[in-house]
């Protein structure tokens, strides 16, 4: 097979390894510069959670021990308050973690490996058309504007949120559903260096400064630097808008995010200089033309990334689609075998990401909240087989995200019992609470 992938970001160049590994001849368009440029400025230094799932996607083409030499294993979330304490919440058991990983340099490391295998990439090549029919796609290069077409058995859309291939989906076929919807909040990225050449605070940790309606995010870069990342309403009384000024926005942290402004020297200057920008969800289907055009990734299914599972659900993307590629049956029932996988799952974790910005921003903070947390854990180690705690499901499994999704909510209505139990703080640990458990799983089981 003759291969085009739009796009050469992580999932584009992670399926053009696995594609090369079928013996598939394989070219990547990419619409933006080659990043491996050192003379080219470097973009937003978004970092991101690897987990279970995109480590499996990695391991399927023997580099998930390489790219474990980029990451910096999170065993768990550092609670800031505004008073400046601290408290540490494990996100599974001992051993399990996440890992903190530069998107940037992650996206070079699969790249290289891409060109390797004997894919091609082609950059500064904007997609302007496909003729679906022929697996045709034309693109218009962004420096010398000379236009140019890709002839291929197939193409593969891994060409992100605001994908234009999805768009040519959408505009040259019947009755195409889709649907995008912006977050009230957007993000801007400040940083946090190195005191003394080692880390400012705790390395093995997400850190989180949950404020309400809001909050501040910091994870750990292998040049001992911290990414943070400030999740704010664009509107209202506390905001992007309201902070109009330096001034304005220094005293707001000197406010609400005292101990992390103190370890901000460039807060002015990124401050002023660095964007604020959007958080968009967008679902759609078809995400195919019979066997001519097939999308992952964000292209197909963009969530928000409170849940840090963007890039681990593309990547999973490519895992599933490499095991329907070995199945024997034509590309389009390939293709559809796929859509039917994975779209449920996609619409899934869309609800899972918004719904752990709200865990997130309101929640780690209530000490209910962590009790709560801590009787899941207790049960989950006594009973294993009953029960694992919805953030394990997601992030340490390769259960589908749709049931997680529904064991997740299952779980929510066993807890919510729970909780309401008289005296639960003092007891939560008792034989009372676990056989209360036991009944409520019948129950809820019928």
């Amino acid at each position: 097979m003759k291969a085009t992938i739009a796009g050469s970001g992580l999932v584009g160049s992670l399926l053009a390894i696995y594609l090369r590994k079928h013996g598939h001849e394989v070219n990547v368009y990419e619409r933006r510069p080659d990043m491996r440029d050192t003379s080219i400025p470097a973009g937003r230094s978004i970092n991101l959670a690897m987990s279970d799932r995109g480590l499996r996607g990695l391991a399927g083409v023997g580099l998930a021990d390489e790219i474990r030499k980029i990451c910096i294993p999170m065993h768990g979330r550092m609670i800031h308050t505004i008073k400046g304490e601290t408290n540490f919440q494990a996100y599974g058991k001992p051993g399990q973690y996440i890992n903190s990983v530069s998107r940037g340099e992650l996206n070079k490391l699969l790249m290289n490996e891409a060109e390797k295998a004997g894919a091609n990439i082609y950059f500064n090549q904007r997609l302007t058309r496909i003729d679906l029919n022929k697996a045709t796609s034309h693109y218009t290069d962004t420096v010398t504007h000379a236009e140019t077409f890709a002839e291929a058995d197939t193409i593969f859309g891994t060409d992100g949120a605001f994908s234009a291939a999805r768009m040519q989906l959408m505009t040259n076929t019947d009755r195409f559903d889709y649907a995008q919807k912006y977050l009230e909040h957007g993000y801007k990225e400040l940083s946090i260096p190195p005191i003394n050449g080692e880390f400012a605070m705790e390395e093995n940790a997400l850190h989180i400064w949950p404020r309400g309606g809001y909050m501040l995010i910091a994870l750990p870069n292998i040049d001992k630097t911290f990414t943070c990342t400030l999740f704010f309403p664009f509107e209202g009384e506390e905001s992007f808008a309201a902070l109009h000024n330096i001034e304005t926005a220094r005293a707001f942290f000197e406010r609400v995010f005292p101990d992390a402004l103190a370890l901000m020297p460039n807060f002015d200057d990124e401050w002023q200089h660095n964007p604020v920008s959007s958080l968009v969800t967008v679902k759609c289907l078809p995400w195919h033309y019979t066997d001519k055009l097939l999308l992952l990734g964000d292209a197909a299914h963009a969530i928000v990334p409170f849940y840090g599972q963007g890039m681990n659900c593309g990547f999973e993307d490519c895992t599933i689609l490499n095991q329907l590629l070995e199945s024997g049956d034509s590309l389009e029932k390939v293709f559809e075998n796929f859509v039917a996988q994975r779209k449920p799952n996609g619409d899934a974790v869309a609800e899972l990401a918004l719904g752990n910005f709200i865990e997130m921003r309101d929640k780690v903070a209530d000490p209910l909240f962590v009790l709560r947390k801590k009787i899941e854990a207790r049960f989950n180690e006594k009973h294993p087989a009953l029960w694992l705690p919805l953030y394990s499901m997601v992030t340490f499994s390769d259960i589908p995200y749709d049931e997680a999704h529904r064991l997740g909510q299952w779980q929510n209505g066993i807890m919510e019992k729970v909780m309401a139990l008289p005296g639960i703080e003092s007891k939560w640990d008792s034989l009372e609470v676990e056989e209360y458990m036991h009944s409520l799983i019948k129950e809820f089981s019928l």
